[in-house]
């Protein structure tokens, strides 16, 4: 900060009136009217020098401040430029990162207007992705029931061993069956063969045997009998006879297994098993069809189990 600026005595002297030379005249010497005069000059001399004293040091006042007043607010301002420098520059560079940010937006939006608008059809597109994913599932399940209709004359045979290699040629297929069955004659076939797995190890389980029998009454009369006989014993060995179903429909046959089994212990209730998947319970005179799926039938049986 500057320094204050000293207010000498020359400054303030340079502002009064020289006295008036000569001696002053001596009371005794002067009129009455003289001395009215004098006094009346001193009084005006006087008050010119005070009007003459104060504007002075208004003057020097006014000066005094100016400078303090400049050297206080110089400092701020250079302080309050140099923040606006750094604000400004911190601004630019936020700007410009905001207007790269704009520019790859642009970009962004121009890509997807013209990607849009060359799938202008996405309504009508989605339309035929359902109509083609409905018309699939009915295909799905039209080609699955013509596959379990073309295996409705085969049968399933497991625990043959596989010793003999001509253990499931149709004459030795034929041949166990009428042993099993105690059939008058063996059942004709059509063709007989192992399942297409890698062939087991010693010691594990032999592959099941699929036979297809000429006639459809033959087959009935089998999965009958093997109904009736559950284990059938034959030459030693003990096999099993199921019907032949595709693979999704004995995924859904076997969702029941577990359903079945809590019926049997529950008196006054019938079931069967229908083609492909359907469980028929009968209980009271009313009869319940259900399909596929498994929930009903436990929300079937929480229902009983809650009333009994």
């Amino acid at each position: 900060m500057p320094s204050k600026p000293v207010k000498g005595g020359n400054s303030i002297q340079s502002h009064l009136r020289p006295a008036p030379r000569g001696e002053a005249p001596t009371c005794a010497e002067s009129s009455p009217g003289s001395e009215a005069a004098a006094r009346a000059a001193a009084t005006d001399d006087a008050s010119s020098l005070k009007k003459e004293l104060l504007a002075a040091l208004r003057d020097d006042f006014t000066a005094i401040l100016k400078a303090e007043f400049h050297a206080v607010l110089g400092e701020s301002l250079s302080s309050i430029k140099s923040e606006l420098l750094s604000f400004k520059k911190e601004l630019s560079s936020g700007l410009s990162a905001v207007q790269e940010s704009f520019t790859g937006l642009n970009v962004t939006v121009a890509e997807m207007e013209k990607s849009l608008s060359t799938c202008t059809g996405i309504v009508s597109l989605r339309k035929t992705v359902d109509s083609l994913t409905k018309t699939v599932a009915q295909l799905e399940d039209k080609c699955d029931d013509l596959e379990s209709r073309s295996r409705r004359q085969n049968i399933r045979i497991i625990g043959v061993p596989e010793d003999d290699p001509l253990s499931a040629s149709t004459a030795a297929v034929s041949r166990l069956l009428k042993e099993a069955f105690g059939f008058a004659e063996e059942p004709l076939l059509d063709r007989a063969h192992c399942i297409p797995i890698p062939k087991p190890k010693a010691g594990e389980r032999p592959r099941p045997i699929i036979a297809k029998l000429h006639y459809y009454t033959d087959c009935v009369k089998i999965l009958s009998k093997a109904r009736e006989q559950q284990r059938i014993m034959v030459n030693g060995m003990t096999i099993f006879v199921f019907p032949d179903y595709t693979a999704r429909t004995a995924r859904a046959r076997a969702a029941f297994t577990d359903c079945r089994r809590r019926l049997r212990g529950i008196e006054g209730f019938r079931f069967g098993l229908l083609h492909p998947a359907r469980l028929r319970i009968t209980h009271g005179g009313t009869t319940r069809m259900i399909s596929l799926h498994l929930t009903r039938v436990t929300q079937f049986l929480s229902h009983y189990y809650g009333k009994h």
